[in-house]
């Protein structure tokens, strides 16, 4: 059989067709009821219950996983990378409040390999299930000579809703508060490019390096999954700003309380996702301009990987603390006298989590101590 005139110039619509008709049964774990049709329409539609809200406000995200992607290609490992665009978005979202609803993606290829698109949407699947958030769609788009052979790019859109009432913008933070940070699993998906250039340009090594203090292959360290914290927040939210735990005085403050009295006697008060531009970018997104986050270096357990690029970076330290997570993917910043209470309660649902720093009269930037 002859082949198609559009296949011969390298883009395969019946393969994509074929490679698509999996779908189904793939997204099958990521459903929810307020999920209307059926995958493959021209849009995704879902109907949101407003009953459940006063003022429901919607909130999205877009993102990508950046050169991360080339360990991927290297190692021909691709389930992880969905993992990690679903959960990046789901976390942006997430510090404002926000409980995602559903997740579209984007794939673009010059050769639609059904191997690795499988792999791909697989790792999308899992952690829209583990996020409670439905894959609703997509696009996948054929582009000979695009892209080098073997290579694709990915992105993300994810939307979620949160009770306007109930939306964390940082305006109750004030002087004296705590900074809780959770624990990351490694780099995420950020700081690739960098961490690229130290351990195979400076140090030599080959993705599949055995690296003692490790005690991992470098290839398999990069590519740990970025974690998830959406369900975990939202869990601390019902329970400390809007259940019984939340009832309580607003109480004295260190420092002057905001003109804006929304928040005030929160426990959770404001959320920073540890993503590019580590702390010092990060954190100050969600603090008042009197005020100032102080983080005490040493005060948690930083991954061996972050050690490494310390001692063979050649880097300063400064940018490293801005560049990387270095071992802390999310920042809360909470009421001080709660501080054991949702302490207790993180770690009582297996999130390693530590006390590392805390509020200050400033003017909305992070300074790192110690």
């Amino acid at each position: 059989m002859k082949q198609k005139a559009y296949a011969s110039a390298g883009v395969d619509i019946d393969l994509g067709n074929k490679v698509k008709s999996t779908l189904p049964g793939l997204l099958a774990a990521t459903h929810r009821p307020e999920v209307l049709g059926k995958v493959g329409g021209f849009g995704g539609l879902f109907a949101l219950d407003v009953r459940k809200y006063k003022q429901p406000v919607l909130v999205s995200s877009v993102d990508g996983v950046g050169t991360k992607l080339k360990l991927a290609f290297a190692l021909d490992r691709h389930d992880t990378i969905g993992q990690d665009l679903v959960n990046h978005c789901v976390n942006d979202i997430a510090v404002l409040g926000a409980e995602p609803l559903f997740f579209l993606d984007y794939l673009g290829t010059g050769k639609l390999q059904p191997r690795v698109f499988g792999q791909i949407i697989r790792g999308f699947a899992k952690a829209c299930a583990e996020n409670r958030c439905a894959l609703v769609g997509g696009e996948t788009a054929q582009m000979p000579g695009f892209y080098r052979a073997g290579e694709y790019d990915v992105s993300g859109t994810i939307v979620g809703v949160v009770e306007k009432s109930r939306m964390l913008d940082g305006k109750a933070v004030r002087t004296g508060d705590s900074v809780i940070g959770l624990a990351s699993s490694g780099l995420h998906t950020n700081g690739y490019s960098l961490a690229r250039k130290i351990f195979f340009d400076r140090m030599r090594l080959k993705p599949g390096s055995y690296v003692p203090e490790l005690c991992n292959t470098i290839g398999d360290e990069l590519l740990k999954v970025h974690v998830s914290y959406g369900p975990l927040i939202q869990k601390l939210l019902k329970k400390f700003n809007e259940g019984p735990a939340s009832r309580r005085s607003p109480g004295p403050s260190a420092g002057p309380a905001p003109k804006d009295r929304r928040g005030a006697g929160l426990t959770i008060k404001a959320l920073a996702h540890i993503t590019g531009g580590g702390f010092v970018d990060n954190i100050p997104r969600v603090l008042p301009r009197s005020c100032d986050v102080i983080i005490r270096k040493g005060t948690w357990e930083m991954p061996p990987i972050f050690k490494l690029i310390e001692a063979k970076g050649g880097v300063a330290e400064a940018e490293l603390y801005q560049v990387f997570n270095m071992g802390i993917g999310m920042v809360l910043l909470i009421a001080a006298d709660q501080t054991d209470e949702v302490m207790k309660y993180i770690r009582a649902q297996g999130q390693r989590a530590w006390l590392i720093g805390q509020v200050a009269k400033g003017k909305g930037v992070v300074r790192l101590q110690g």
